[in-house]
């Protein structure tokens, strides 16, 4: 699998224009904007539309349910492409399970001709063994509130490895479209302890990780491209309120990413 993405450090902040839209796909847990009101908290890409904007693409963001099954969540992202590019292909960006969302899309849902192609990062494309060890030890627990709250929970059931090799048996990728994947690195220290846990299982079962989703399972289509970081800061979400725990802006490498398309003649 080839690592690609090395501009000159004079090209490396320039975002090209594409002649399709960029949509973006958030994860687990996702959301477009987090706010109260008119106040805005946080967003899901943190700066990454603006920036991506601010050179004239067209850049949609994706709202789906954060807990929901893939195949529900692929059906309302078909609903944002029917209503808002009806008439034009897209490129996907997709993070984590946005990225099972996106495959979906495009293999299930016939909509193979209207995406030109699908970045996923940190996307878990054979599952993720924190996600069967959190089931084993946590369902009997969680699942009678998530009932009782009567809030969706397929997607963590979703997500494990029986499920992936079979969703990954029953939607192919498609020829027309170009696939490509971005995985994270993540050592974990005793400054982020959120991430300790995780890391530890994928370590001895899966090999290194960005906290979430292994590098092997991440690692899909033409080629794969690691970033140093954790699984959010694959969205540019960065922690710098500590030396251990700052991570760096990622608008240059989605500026690479977008170039990397560019050259492709998109």
């Amino acid at each position: 699998m080839s690592v690609i993405l090395t501009p000159s450090i004079s090209e490396k902040h320039i975002i090209p224009r594409l002649r399709a839209p960029i949509v973006l796909v958030h994860g687990l847990f996702g959301f477009d904007r987090l706010g109260v009101g008119p106040w805005t908290l946080a967003h899901y890409f943190q700066d990454i539309p603006e920036a991506l904007r601010s050179a004239g693409n067209r850049v949609l963001v994706a709202s789906l349910h954060p807990t929901h099954g893939i195949a529900h969540r692929a059906r309302q992202l078909k609903a944002l492409l029917d209503r808002e590019s009806p008439h034009e292909p897209v490129h996907l960006f997709a993070h984590s399970m946005g990225g099972l969302d996106s495959r979906y899309l495009i293999s299930r849902l016939g909509m193979a001709q209207r995406v030109l192609t699908l970045t996923t990062l940190g996307t878990p494309h054979r599952g993720t063994t924190f996600a069967d060890w959190g089931l084993r030890r946590l369902t009997r627990i969680l699942r009678p509130l998530f009932d009782f709250a009567n809030v969706p929970y397929q997607a963590f059931f979703d997500l494990t490895v029986g499920h992936c090799t079979e969703f990954n048996r029953q939607t192919p990728d498609v020829s027309d479209v170009r696939y490509f994947s971005v995985a994270g690195q993540f050592a974990p220290h005793w400054l982020t302890p959120e991430w300790q846990i995780p890391a530890r299982i994928l370590a001895s079962t899966e090999g290194p990780s960005d906290g979430v989703v292994s590098v092997a399972s991440a690692t899909w289509g033409e080629d794969c491209t690691c970033w140093d970081g954790d699984h959010l800061n694959l969205i540019n979400w960065k922690h710098g309120w500590t030396p251990a725990r700052r991570q760096k802006d990622r608008t240059a490498d989605y500026a690479a990413l977008v170039r990397r398309l560019a050259d492709e003649g998109y």
